[in-house]
């Protein structure tokens, strides 16, 4: 796949008033060509962006209402492509404040998600499905993370895979 669209997102990590380890992911709205689908925030790189990570700022605060005040930035995690609609994504983690009311841009995100990263430590969670995509002329074999109805799969699902089990081992300090 030809990389058409350089991206970046955060991937917003916090500690909850019980001491557990959450993760910030958003259901972005229907159309695009991610529509519908379990992401990061985050999006396309703009020319008035100085970097991917200011990419990812900027498109934090947009989606879901983030300022930059309430990230700290905790590692630049290794970039990632999609398998089908031509974007390389620069990913951060970050530990974030939490917002107690998201302010959501309706455009494109219709919620946002707090979960628990132990979660994605249990078996139950995963899951595996063979998908016909329109650009690939034969099935594919696709891994995922059960979250709630839908399914963390693609870029945002082996952005996620690596991390969990460095998180719950408290690699970095959240």
């Amino acid at each position: 796949m030809n990389i058409r669209y350089e991206a970046a997102v955060l991937v917003p990590v916090y500690r909850g008033e019980d001491n557990e380890l959450r993760m910030v992911f958003i259901r972005r709205s229907e159309g695009g060509p991610h529509g519908g689908q379990i992401a990061f925030p985050g999006g396309k790189h703009n020319q008035q962006d100085r970097s991917m990570l200011d990419t990812a700022l900027r498109e934090t605060r947009e989606e879901i209402g983030i300022v930059t005040d309430s990230i700290e930035v905790l590692d630049k995690l290794p970039v990632v492509q999609t398998l089908t609609t031509g974007f390389r994504i620069t990913p951060y983690l970050a530990r974030i404040i939490p917002s107690k009311h998201w302010c959501i841009e309706e455009r494109e995100v219709v919620e946002v998600l707090e979960v628990l990263v132990r979660d994605f430590a249990m078996p139950e969670t995963h899951g595996e499905a063979v998908e016909q995509f329109s650009n690939c002329t034969t099935p594919q074999h696709i891994s995922f993370y059960w979250l709630g109805l839908h399914r963390v799969w693609g870029a945002t699902y082996r952005i996620l895979k690596p991390i969990v089990p460095r998180l719950l081992a408290n690699e970095w300090t959240i």
